[in-house]
């Protein structure tokens, strides 16, 4: 199921981002031979009109293939009509927008969707002192590998006890304070999930927490949370300032990662690829759906920095070859330009094979 979550997000992501460069495209009069997603072999395909849409086998990407857009025309024998319409034919200006419609596409979905979990409202973190009193502590996550690992989230904590001490509707500070003072003893927790009442034992463990190695935990981070909606002139506002924050920080650090790997100081374990994105989706999905909504919107933002980067092959990379040809007046040569792109998506594919390999050392 988590698969199928994962492969549906990233469709839409797909689709919203390849749909930019299409519209773009057919706006300032290029030819849109296909829009495919994901990449061949070709499951089906149907035309409509100029243009062939397809579903292809590998769900990793998408392409819209414009005539011309690695040389006039590609081998084709054009009428005079088709060779105004190529790429490369048009304006540089309109080059350009073609360019940047797919990632501006993917920054408006990341927008849009985070003024919309504002407005169906999303659940705030919130101190003890901020609840009402009948509040119930509910479980907020758990360190993967831990005793609490199989723990479900958003439980609601009735109590927990050891022996003959029992302690009914604990808070944040008292759960945590009974495990310690029990110094590895184990525990019972009954908790809600849904409807329906569980009761667990599980014995805490030294050394989950990096900073106390000698203190006995669950591996269980517990709260509260009030739900909080927005209006929707405030969710405009808000959700704004929430997109730019995030596009900042992610640029900021996707920055940072590169400047360390060209100095060989690069921790790619830090880093998620497909593998550890699947796991994150289905922890999103199982959270709610207002949190699959928010890591949706995390993904396509981190999408449109990715292909801003100056790189052959990503859509960085193709503006770059449009600012020369139009800073010298002369088109790159078509060849050269495709080993480029080549080599660079080399480099993308040995960067995912480095960060899928970590992603899987980190499931062992």
């Amino acid at each position: 199921m988590t698969i199928l979550i994962f492969l549906a997000v990233l469709v839409v992501l797909i689709l919203v981002h390849e749909w930019g460069h299409f519209i773009t495209a057919k706006w300032t009069g290029m030819r849109v031979d296909e829009f495919g997603i994901g990449f061949p072999p070709k499951l089906f395909s149907w035309r409509k009109g100029e243009t062939v849409y397809s579903l292809n086998a590998l769900p990793i990407g998408g392409f819209v293939k414009i005539l011309g857009e690695n040389g006039d025309g590609d081998g084709e024998v054009l009428s005079v009509a088709d060779q105004a319409r190529t790429f490369s034919a048009r304006p540089k200006w309109a080059q350009a927008v073609v360019l940047v419609a797919g990632v501006t596409m993917n920054i408006l979905l990341a927008w849009a969707v985070l003024v919309a979990i504002l407005m169906i409202g999303t659940d705030v973190r919130v101190g003890t002192d901020s609840v009402a009193p009948d509040a119930s502590l509910l479980i907020l996550g758990v360190v993967p590998g831990s005793p609490a690992a199989d723990l479900p989230l958003k439980a609601a904590i009735l109590k927990i006890s050891h022996g003959e001490e029992v302690l009914i509707a604990p808070t944040p500070e008292s759960f945590r304070e009974f495990v310690k003072a029990g110094d590895g003893t184990p525990v019972t927790i009954t908790y809600r999930a849904g409807e329906v009442d569980e009761v667990v034992t599980i014995t805490p463990e030294r050394g989950i927490d990096a900073a106390n190695p000698d203190i006995a935990i669950l591996g269980v981070d517990t709260g509260y949370l009030e739900n909080q909606r927005y209006a929707f002139g405030p969710a405009i506002v808000e959700g704004t300032k929430q997109a730019a924050y995030m596009l900042k920080a992610i640029t900021v650090g996707l920055v940072t990662l590169l400047g360390n790997a060209i100095v060989g100081n690069a921790d790619f374990s830090q880093v998620t690829g497909p593998v550890g994105i699947v796991e994150h989706v289905g922890a999103a999905a199982a959270f709610g759906f207002t949190s699959l909504l928010y890591f949706t919107a995390v993904i396509s933002l981190n999408l449109a920095v990715i292909n801003l980067l100056p790189v052959p092959a990503l859509d960085g990379g193709r503006l770059v070859f449009v600012a020369i040809e139009a800073i010298t007046k002369r088109p790159i040569n078509p060849v050269w330009a495709g080993r480029l792109n080549l080599l660079g998506f080399a480099a993308l594919m040995l960067l995912m094979v480095i960060v899928t390999y970590n992603d899987i050392v980190k499931l062992f």
